[in-house]
């Protein structure tokens, strides 16, 4: 129980930290083309590092903690949400947003009200991408000693028993299956109209 516990803190402080940083970062990337130009391409770069060399690259610099693997996550999340954002303000359609400043809207107001519902969907698929991949990888936060589901893959591995695996592999594939599902959910009920 401890171990689901590690694990689905290791993936909300990471998705948590993504989304701090991935939609203000979107939205102004959207709005300016040489922002975009430079941190879509360093993104763009980001989602070719594997998450395991990313965390043994961390590893001299924060030691065999929580902290390498947050980071090494973070790296991988960042990509989806930062992308979708970015495409989900810049496909929204003009005359729309024309509309709403005649109509007296603040740019506030255009933000909130206008452009980040009906962006909402495409950020959601960003961040069911996102979470996806977190619970799934956060499972090479072992390798590090900090916890969470992949102690007993790993376990399971060296002692070639795959009973221990099992404990920690069924529970990441159920949890990934459930984050699919509700955020796929979330997304359409989000769908303008």
């Amino acid at each position: 129980m401890y171990a689901v516990r590690d694990h689905l803190e290791m993936v909300g402080i990471t998705l948590g930290i993504v989304l701090m940083v991935s939609i203000p970062l979107g939205i102004w990337t959207a709005r300016s083309k040489l922002p975009a130009l430079v941190i879509m391409n360093a993104i763009n770069g980001m989602r070719v590092m594997p998450s395991l060399a990313v965390l043994f690259l961390v590893v001299p610099y924060l030691g065999l903690s929580t902290a390498s693997a947050l980071v090494a996550l973070i790296i991988l999340a960042l990509p989806p949400v930062l992308i979708n954002t970015d495409a989900g303000f810049r496909s929204l359609d003009k005359a729309v947003l024309e509309t709403a400043r005649g109509m007296g809207m603040s740019g506030l107001q255009i933000l909130l009200r206008v452009e980040f519902p009906l962006a909402m969907p495409v950020i959601l698929a960003g961040v069911k991408t996102a979470a996806v991949e977190v619970i799934a990888s956060a499972t090479l936060a072992a390798f590090v000693g900090s916890g969470g589901l992949g102690i007993y893959i790993t376990r399971g591995f060296a002692l070639f028993d795959y009973s221990i695996l099992m404990v920690g592999a069924v529970p990441v594939a159920l949890l990934t299956l459930l984050a699919e599902a509700g955020l796929s959910a979330l997304q359409r009920l989000a769908q303008p109209g």
